[in-house]
This record gives C-alpha cells, structure tokens and sequence, in this order.
C-alpha cells in the first residue's frame, strides 16, 4: 500500500497503555506519525519513538490556540491533511484502504474536512449497536479551525479543545470507522467524564458560551442539549433506539454509564446555578 499524503497527529498525556498500538496501525502507510506529548510522566514517549513516531513535546500557555488547533498551525506544516487519532484509537486496514481510494485514485480531493465514524470499545468489549459517535478527525489544516469560545476558565478540558468539531466546509463522511479500544480500567473513563461533565455544567451556566459552541456540534447533538429529561433520553436513545440492547451486558452498562454522565451534568448545573443565585442574594 503506498504511503497516504497525510500526517497522523495523536495529542498524549500518560497513553503507555495505548500508545504503541496507535502508531503501528499507521507508521507503514502515512506521510509522518507525530506524538504531540503534554508531560506524560509514564513511558509514552518512549513507547511512541520505539514504535516510530517522531515525538514533540507541548506545553499549554493556558490560552488559544489549545492543542489541536496548536498541532495545525505547528506540527508538519508542510503536509496539508492531518488525521487527528487519539492515543487508544487505531486506524484498520479498511480504514486506510478507504483513504487510499481516496486519496491515491488520481482524482482531486475536494472536501476541507472528513466525519470518521468511532468503533468504540467500553469495558473491553466492541459496541456493534449503542454506541454512534462520529469525529471530525481528518482535516486539510488550511481549511479549518476550532473554534475558540470564551471558555478559558471552564474546568473540565484544561488545553484540550471541549467536545466540538473544527469549522469546516464542506465535509464528507467516511464508512469505515476508526477503532477506539481504550486499554485502560473502566474507573478511567468515569474519571475523564467526570472532568468532561465540569466543563457542560459550566456551559449550562453561560448560555451565550454555550451557544457558540452548539453551533459546532452537529445537528444531532443540538436537538439533543435542547431536549429535557437527558439522563433518561440518553439511556432510551443508546439502548432501545439504538438497539444497544443487542450488546448484551457491554451495552447496559455503556447506556447507564452515559445516562449518568448526564445526571451529573445535570446535577452540577443546578449546583452551580444555585451557588450563583446565593452570591447575588448575598450582594444585594
């Protein structure tokens, strides 16, 4: 397979688990792998130069651009495309041979950017039904930009761009997904969700921030944040809509583990609600 005229950018922070899957699924058949690193304090850039990545280190000034949008403005700027994977997502064969078809048949690639469907992996096993997350993941950097909503102080995200997509247009769909198997424990995904929900209850309490942002999300998802009863919506939608049911245990437990992603949203929100509603009664 010849190699793709495209740069593969993974952003890391402590992905030793992971990291030297992601870049063997793709060192063979792509222009460069860079590992944008944040300070991991494990082996992941070791782990990431053994298996043939170039590693660059990052560090966030605490302002825009944040990481992604970093890596487009600095890492391998001579190569147009990036194709954005996250330390435990790996790209198959059916991926590249997509991309491939793509890019290699002789006719000009139009598009400024390319949805990339997730095959997501919770507790260790596929979801094949309940789970439909789709990523903005491969880019022409001269095309599209993250946005940069007046988020700074959220907590929750630090120098990760939140959960929107780059600005782009227009934009294609690809079929094949890219594969996201997470090695490590289960209490990992709770504890990165519980970072992510600080940052939406934050949102819950700035609506003018939150609509900037909502106008990168996809149609899907801005019905979804507009919809009430989300905890309950979220399980019915990933389990009987979405037939997650037919996961077996895998999908429960990935429907009830989302369900409770958004109570907690919820419930922060409300709490930070409150907290303000007090601090303007004891002002006045």
């Amino acid at each position: 397979m010849p190699r793709l005229p495209i740069v593969v950018i993974i952003p890391t922070r402590n992905e030793a688990a992971n990291i030297t899957g992601a870049v063997r699924s793709v060192i063979d058949h792509v222009t460069a792998v860079v590992v944008v690193d944040s300070d991991s304090t494990d082996d992941t850039r070791l782990l990431a130069k053994a298996a043939g990545a170039e590693v660059v280190p990052y560090e966030w000034d605490g302002r825009y651009p944040k990481k992604k949008q970093w890596c487009l403005e600095n890492v391998r700027t001579e190569t147009d495309w990036v194709l954005f994977l996250d330390g435990d997502e790996t790209a198959s064969g059916a991926l590249l041979a997509e991309l491939c078809r793509i890019f290699l048949d002789g006719r000009r690639v139009r598009p400024a950017a390319f949805d990339i469907p997730l095959g997501y992996w919770f507790a260790g096993r596929r979801l094949r039904h309940g789970h439909t997350i789709v990523k903005r993941a491969l880019v022409d950097r001269t095309r599209v930009r993250f946005p940069e909503p007046d988020d700074l102080d959220a907590p929750g995200m630090g120098e990760q761009e939140g959960h929107y997509q780059p600005l782009a247009d227009p934009v294609f769909r690809l079929r094949t997904p890219i594969e996201h198997r997470d090695l490590d424990p289960v209490r990992t995904w709770f504890e990165r969700h519980n970072r992510y929900s600080d940052w939406e209850a934050w949102l819950e309490g700035r609506p003018e921030v939150r609509e900037r942002i909502r106008t990168a999300k996809t149609r899907q998802g801005r019905l979804f944040h507009r919809a009430p009863l989300k905890p309950l919506l979220s399980f019915a939608y990933a389990y009987v809509c979405r037939c997650g049911f037919l996961d077996g245990r895998a999908g429960l437990d990935y429907a009830l583990a989302m369900s409770f992603y958004r109570w907690q949203i919820g419930l922060k929100a409300r709490e930070g609600r409150e907290a303000r509603e007090a601090g303007s009664a004891g002002r006045e």
